[in-house]
């Protein structure tokens, strides 16, 4: 079966996004409200109070939608927290999309914030419930760096060829970082210096980790009928479609570390929402979750961009670079952008309002026609997936 996306078609009309970085002079709170108003103020004639709902995604960084009334001062609205592992902003999103489509509200926003650097935080280690033990107790570059091994192996892949194409992935995002104001890390890093950086965890090193970074960032939506009231140049909304893991991949015979299973499902579920047969070709840019180096890889093939075994010789000819086929990542992705959780998935969507908009920059991307953000939570074996796919004109 085939989930809709929506009953009625919804646009994104008004974007705001911080720039990613560490922000110790600045409070979840300042977050938060630079985001949203960058958001009205994009939108021509709304005010804040014109918006009907809200929905805050975060995960470590504060409970329930208090969140965002306090700083913003938003009195008596609905407002709805939101938390989804790292998919945390791009649920935030869909569940906005919802409400319009379905008619309980006119207009919605969508908000994302994390303070991740001065809350003790580190690596992307959340509070956790307990569980019944069986539970991997790894890291995620522990349980992420089996990629690499499972994918030699099965595709005839030496160590040399697949270092090669790790390290043109991390040079790839800080590439394309460099080029972004809004980025977290905006320093070009040559192949060589990425290749013989320390060693994290297995063969994963630490050109091939993203960061943690604060920020946030807002989106509002509004029927795709009614977008003449509020933007000249909106994003429309052509599919979403979210997938969820078992969680029994680390103790499945089946499960061979070589593909998330649920991106593939879900990719599959949004291609057939949007009408997109042939992604390789019909996709003109992607934003995906690079958590990891081995992440992006793998997902050029479950994403359909590859053939099975071909994602790591298409990384290596450049398809996926700012000027190839099918740019992958333009912002600098978590690579380089950063990774403020609950901020991830709307930011990736930031980057698809800028480039359809023709206000990208040094990065703009010529003409491009559908646009794909995804974002995973979770590791090898039992992940959340999220896959929007946008463009300029309605479907």
């Amino acid at each position: 079966m085939t989930l809709r996306n929506t009953a009625v078609p919804t646009a994104i009309v008004g974007m705001g996004c911080t720039k990613f970085g560490d922000h110790w002079d600045r409070s979840a709170e300042d977050l938060l409200i630079e985001a949203v108003n960058d958001a009205i103020s994009s939108v021509k004639g709304i005010r804040l109070d014109d918006v009907d709902a809200f929905w805050l995604g975060t995960t470590v960084s504060g409970i329930s939608g208090m969140v965002l009334s306090k700083p913003l001062k938003i009195k008596n609205k609905p407002i709805t927290r939101v938390e989804n592992m790292c998919a945390t902003g791009s649920d935030a999103l869909r569940n906005a999309c919802y409400a319009v489509a379905s008619g309980a509200c006119d207009v919605a926003m969508a908000v994302g914030m994390e303070k991740l650097k001065d809350s003790n935080t580190q690596g992307l280690v959340v509070p956790s419930a307990p569980t019944d033990g069986t539970t991997a107790d790894l890291t995620a570059p522990a349980m992420f760096s089996l990629l690499i091994p499972a994918y030699m192996d099965k595709y005839g892949v030496s160590k040399e060829q697949m270092r090669e194409a790790l390290s043109h992935i991390a040079s790839k995002n800080h590439a394309n970082g460099a080029k972004n104001m809004r980025a977290h890390f905006r320093r070009e890093v040559p192949v060589e210096t990425i290749s013989t950086a320390p060693v994290i965890a297995g063969d994963l090193n630490l050109f091939d980790c993203s960061g943690i970074s604060d920020g946030a960032a807002a989106a509002i939506v509004c029927r795709a009928r009614d977008v003449t009231k509020y933007c000249d140049s909106p994003l429309f909304i052509h599919a979403l479609s979210l997938s969820t893991g078992s969680d029994t991949g680390s103790s499945d015979s089946a499960y061979d570390y070589t593909t998330f299973p649920e991106v593939a499902v879900c990719a599959e579920n949004a291609y057939n929402q949007a009408g997109v047969e042939d992604p390789a070709s019909q996709i003109s840019m992607a934003e995906v979750h690079d958590c990891f180096t081995p992440t992006e890889l793998v997902l050029m093939e479950d994403l359909g961009f590859s053939a099975r075994g071909a994602g790591w010789r298409d990384v290596l000819t450049g398809r996926y670079d700012l000027g190839g086929d099918l740019p992958v990542n333009p912002d600098g992705g978590l690579k380089s952008f950063g990774h403020p959780i609950g901020a991830s998935g709307l930011r990736m969507m930031f980057e698809m309002w800028l480039q359809f908009r023709g206000e990208a920059g040094p990065r703009q991307i010529v003409n491009p026609q559908l646009g794909l953000t995804h974002n995973l939570g979770g590791q090898p074996g039992g992940v959340v997936s999220f896959i929007s796919i946008v463009g300029s004109t309605p479907r």
